[in-house]
């Protein structure tokens, strides 16, 4: 899946009316309406909505204390080690290859394939840079979603993935297509780590006032410790469970659009779903 990068906008200087689904079900909570109540009418889970809640009080303490919490600048230069270590070994491959077009060293029966190899390097660096561009913009709330009327079909088509024989390809949502379907992407790539999936699929349901997009896949459950590294960008490189950036680029782009993602398995099942909002929502 390829993209023309991240689309910046500028956050206006007036706070927002809180219309995003999920700080509207937040303060409905702190307000003093009870959890459950809250859960049933916003059409999620009680257990995501106390994680809502917790994460809304915890980033609001830190704010009030001036004391962000103690692992962000660890991750920060986690993931700046971790890129560049996604960008050395493209980098290395492109020069190499430039270096003997430069110098001739090639017969012209590997013109053709060498600039193929060059392309797909350069390819695999312009999609790092992007992804990073796509983090920065989300982190510092610049990242602008366009959202309109776009359907399951089209997400999946723009994502590259299988969607399930018995889907209803017509359901329909107001979103951003392009950051949905990059959302989507990752959570189908992380669908096919080991053990490799007998069977994968996309699907979509209706839940209140949310679509949810679930990829099932067949297969024996995936390891607690790969699966926490989904949600750590760029881990694993070094590890052998194949994870880069994982879900975190997907988490952010989610948020961005008003949603929320998970996954959950069993002993044969696993589930990766996305759940959009069904119209747009103003970012918090």
């Amino acid at each position: 899946m390829t993209s023309s990068g991240p689309r910046l906008g500028l956050v206006s200087s007036q706070p927002a009316a809180p219309t995003d689904a999920r700080v509207a079900a937040v303060l409905d909570v702190m307000s003093g309406t009870p959890l459950p109540e809250v859960a049933v009418r916003s059409g999620v889970e009680q257990v995501l909505l106390r994680r809502w809640v917790r994460a809304f009080t915890d980033a609001g303490t830190a704010a009030l204390t001036n004391r962000p919490e103690a692992d962000v600048a660890r991750q920060r230069d986690r993931f700046l080690a971790g890129f560049a270590h996604e960008l050395r070994t493209p980098l290395a491959v492109a020069r190499g290859w430039a270096s003997m077009l430069a110098d001739g060293d090639l017969p012209p029966s590997m013109l053709e394939s060498t600039a193929e190899k060059l392309e797909s390097a350069l390819g695999d660096v312009a999609a790092r840079v992007a992804d990073v561009q796509y983090l920065a913009a989300a982190s510092l709330g610049r990242l602008e979603p366009t959202p309109r009327a776009t359907s399951l079909r089209e997400i999946a088509t723009l994502a590259g993935v299988a969607v399930h024989a018995t889907a209803d390809l017509d359901h329909a949502l107001v979103t951003d297509p392009e950051l949905a379907a990059r959302a989507v992407h990752d959570l189908w790539d992380a669908a096919q780590l080991p053990p490799a999936p007998a069977s994968c699929h996309l699907a979509a349901t209706h839940h209140g006032a949310w679509l949810e997009l679930r990829i099932a896949r067949t297969a024996d459950p995936i390891e607690p410790h790969v699966l926490q590294a989904l949600f750590e960008p760029f881990d694993a490189n070094d590890d052998g469970t194949g994870v880069s950036i994982g879900l975190y680029l997907a988490r952010a782009l989610t948020v961005a659009l008003g949603g929320t993602l998970g996954l959950e398995q069993d002993d044969r099942h696993g589930h990766f779903w996305l759940r959009l909002p069904l119209s747009p929502t103003t970012n918090p």
